[in-house]
């Protein structure tokens, strides 16, 4: 390929509505095109790095006796309804009739299609195990598109869908899958992804695990211990509260406090810290519309996803009225009276002497013992753990919370999609059994991106070899001059003769141009043929990451390089 026939324009400046670096690079060096939030074309470059990430992960997922299908984009709405996320999912499902008013829905992940087509094929338990996968686009109308292809709406993914007979062989080929995860991201030259334990989320079921990229441009937060494997996304990290409850027990004191509601503002009244405060903080269910009223200390932030999971439905914060009961910013658990449901978080355990909201305006108590002035009563795990907290694998206080960015996941999901929509096959007694299933997903353009993002400096990206849209980028310095032209066309000739992928700058610009459009093109090997060059009958060849450079001499330019390719450098 002929840079100067490559569609796309490459430019210096970075665009002042990139957030993250790989977003930056991707737009300049014409990789991706805006066209709509969170939609975006892509250019060759692109397209090429996501043809090698795709072989990879066919590679690997053919490896566990994967068998690749095609599922559809648009389904019907009736598959959704028969498994019950068509009406629990939010709008980020795109549903829309067709001009015979007939439901339908753009599918953002597949697991009602898979059932379908294989419900008919697999009665009976002599067809077990299997798994079938597909690479195709999906369309999520995410309510906050980000960072380029880190957080997009339209997006290409593999997901796959395995089938069991029991649990026990769920496990053991949930294991493999994991393992070929990790193998893949090995190969794309990201090899310090971790798994981390997560929820399941509108997937349903109870064992699943992310696999993440540790970087600062990260939504998700990322819970690690330090000197135990303990591994958790921050939505379904255990946090261990040990409080060591005072000698004395002050009486329960009301107290006035005029316009005193915020954290800070208490602290400040009463001379306190946060770990001093019991606070409420009241949510709306979606379900019924009844209000849930959340009671932890004062240092610690509500983990939603949790309570989410707690409640079984989803939450909004409520919105305090006269009908609640409740006085806005004076919430406590002493006296409320409120219709609510309360929950009390386990960072108030065996505590005294807290500083709580009166349950009327302008009003506090100090001197709060929940054992003495509320009774015995359970608590739960609502709360975010935090840097310090205790580790719930070892027990030690190293736990540290990083940020992440997923980049694939796996779940087990039991009977939920089989049960709900009728598949069933015959066991060994002839008894009809629902089969265990396991989903498991990746990104292919988030997977790309973070590549870039883990992978660049500041002139543009590294591709590593294996993903990288051209093996060997040759430029031609001063391709004005007949030698070094002809020698240029001669080594790209034999390169590609050889089945190595060349992408060749002939154009007639200045070397500063010419590696600025290299730099951000990234290609792993460069090849700089030049009239100094030629004078010495050699050529430079250099790596990207640098870690390379070398002059060799010009007959020995082509073997060299391949050499260098097939090693992977």
């Amino acid at each position: 390929m002929k840079l100067g026939n490559l569609v796309g324009e490459r430019f210096k400046e970075r665009p002042s509505d990139c957030v993250i670096d790989s977003h930056a690079l991707m737009v300049r060096g014409a990789y991706i095109k805006f066209v709509a939030s969170g939609i975006y074309s892509s250019f060759a470059p692109l397209k090429r790095i996501f043809h090698k990430i795709e072989a990879i992960v066919r590679e690997e997922m053919d490896k566990i006796d994967g068998q690749e299908v095609s599922l559809p984009v648009v389904l019907p709405a009736s598959l959704w309804e028969a498994s019950g996320r068509c009406a629990s999912v939010g709008q980020e499902l795109v549903r829309f009739a067709d001009r015979n008013k007939a439901p339908y829905l753009l599918g953002m992940t597949h697991e009602e299609a898979a059932v379908q087509l294989v419900r008919e094929s697999a009665l009976s338990y002599t067809a077990y195990p299997f798994m079938i996968y597909q690479i195709q686009t999906k369309f999520r109308d995410e309510a906050r598109p980000r960072a380029g292809l880190i957080r997009v709406r339209e997006f290409t993914m593999k997901d796959a869908y395995s089938f069991h007979t029991s649990q026990k062989d769920l496990d053991r080929f949930y294991g493999k899958c994991y393992q070929a995860y990790q193998k893949i991201y090995e190969r794309v030259g990201l090899p310090e992804v971790i798994a981390v334990a997560s929820g399941a989320g509108i997937m349903g079921g109870d064992i699943s695990h992310e696999f993440m990229l540790l970087s600062a441009a990260g939504e998700d937060s990322i819970v690690i211990c330090q000197s135990c494997q303990y591994k958790a996304n921050m939505e379904v990290a255990e946090n261990i509260v040990e409080n060591q409850k005072d000698e004395l027990s002050y009486p329960l004191t009301q107290v006035y406090t005029p316009d005193v509601q915020t954290i800070d503002d208490l602290c400040s009244f009463f001379e306190t810290t946060p770990d001093r405060l019991c606070k409420a903080v009241a949510y709306r269910k979606e379900s019924d519309q009844g209000i849930v009223v959340l009671l932890l200390r004062g240092d610690y932030e509500v983990n939603e996803a949790k309570l989410k999971s707690k409640l079984g439905c989803e939450i909004r914060p409520a919105e305090i009225d006269d009908k609640s009961g409740l006085a806005a910013g004076y919430i406590g658990p002493y006296q409320l009276n409120a219709s609510s449901d309360v929950f009390f978080d386990r960072s108030l355990e065996n505590t005294c002497n807290l500083i709580c909201g009166a349950n009327k305006a302008n009003y506090h108590y100090s001197g709060l013992d929940i054992s003495r002035d509320i009774g015995d009563i359970g608590y739960i795990d609502v709360a975010k753990a935090v840097d310090g907290g205790i580790c719930p694998g070892c027990g030690s206080h190293l736990l540290s919370v990083s940020r992440g960015i997923e980049l694939g996941n796996i779940f087990q999901l039991g009977t939920k999609y089989t049960r709900s929509m009728g598949m069933t096959y015959l066991d060994e007694n002839g008894q009809q059994q629902y089969p265990i299933m396991g989903c498991y997903g990746i990104g292919i353009g988030r997977l790309a991106a973070c590549i870039c993002e883990a992978r660049h400096d500041a002139f543009g990206p590294i591709w590593p070899m294996a993903i990288a849209p051209w093996q060997v980028h040759l430029c031609a310095v001063r391709a004005d001059n007949i030698e070094v032209k002809t020698l240029a066309d001669r080594i790209y000739s034999e390169l590609t003769n050889r089945s190595i992928e060349v992408i060749y700058d002939d154009r007639k610009v200045s070397a500063g141009v010419m590696f600025s459009d290299a730099d951000l093109l990234g290609v792993p090997l460069r090849v700089i043929i030049s009239p100094r060059n030629i004078k010495e009958n050699k050529c430079e060849v250099v790596s990207r990451d640098k870690t390379l450079s070398l002059k060799i001499d010009m007959d020995q330019c082509v073997e060299t390089v391949i050499g260098y390719v097939r090693n992977g450098k």
